[in-house]
């Protein structure tokens, strides 16, 4: 049990303002709008080339990807000890990223981190957060309502052949994780047809598509499932799956019966748009344990 004093300290923390490190996408307001429902300041960190202008009605300032001293100084100032990296970054070159004199110094570490896979650059570039005096946070950590929880979120069922493929994708995405690919694959009838690479989810999706315009892909309508898992040696911090009502029409566009993710392992924007979306298009879309997919 904890000491009064301790929990007046926790209960402090929980107040303290939260920094966001804003890439592309919808899921940067979203997180922050659900920080501050809950009773907390935002001070946004907008990237140049790919945060949403429409994010300036929070406190913020604009940033490059290499601004570790504005991220360290600015947060310290305003008594900011916690930092959530949310939305969209393509991977950018080294030279790319805009590195100020804090980085500089890194220039040698950061060039190393350039070389492994995303989980490898993701995780090292948390590390050197937190030597700076910010603990990292998970979207999922400061507003897990945005959470996929346990169950079928749809109305639509997946049949048992479609459960099946669920679990080839779960198995096939544990067993590649040492490789640090992409947290997503397509299975159809027992069969890989596509796992994530340095495309994204949407690319993914793009590519069965095509496959299924041209021939090269020779599947009945409506045949396949989308699996979205973390990797299990990811950093969840920097790199949570996500979903969306975006992601259920590019599903459909592919062909596919449905989606399947983690349950707690997978962010989802706006769950009520994504469930009427994925009703009116006859997708189904379902989050399971792991172990639970393993039993099935």
């Amino acid at each position: 049990m904890s000491s009064p004093s301790a929990q007046t300290g926790a209960s402090q923390a929980d107040k303290s303002p939260v920094a966001i490190i804003c890439g592309g996408g919808a899921f940067p307001a979203a997180v922050a709008s659900a920080i501050s429902k809950s009773g907390r300041d935002v001070y946004l960190f907008l990237l140049r080339g790919y945060a949403d202008p429409a994010l300036e009605r929070y406190p913020h300032e604009w940033a490059k990807l290499g601004s570790l001293a504005k991220f360290a100084g600015s947060s310290k100032r305003r008594g900011i000890k916690e930092i959530v990296f949310i939305g969209s970054v393509v991977r950018p070159r080294l030279s790319q990223i805009g590195l100020d004199w804090k980085s500089v110094l890194l220039l040698s570490r950061l060039a190393k981190l350039f070389l492994g896979g995303d989980n490898t650059l993701l995780s090292g570039v948390a590390k050197i957060f937190e030597e700076n005096g910010l603990a990292l946070r998970g979207p999922h950590e400061v507003a897990p309502e945005l959470l996929v929880p346990e169950g079928l979120a749809t109305n639509l069922e997946p049949s048992a052949r479609e459960r099946d493929d669920v679990q080839i994708g779960f198995d096939l995405l544990r067993t590649i994780d040492r490789f640090d690919v992409g947290q997503a694959a397509v299975i159809a009838g027992k069969r890989v047809v596509a796992i994530e690479g340095a495309e994204g989810t949407e690319g993914l999706l793009a590519r069965v598509a095509e496959m299924r315009r041209n021939g090269r892909l020779k599947l009945a309508a409506r045949d396949g499932v989308l699996v979205k898992i973390p990797k299990p040696s990811q950093d969840r911090r920097v790199d949570m799956p996500a979903i969306g009502a975006d992601t259920v029409a590019q599903v459909k566009a592919a062909g596919l019966a449905g989606i399947a993710v983690e349950a707690g392992g997978a962010l989802v924007l706006d769950a009520q748009r994504l469930i009427e979306a994925a009703d009116s298009a006859g997708v189904f879309v379902i989050a399971l344990q792991p172990a639970i997919a393993a039993d099935d």
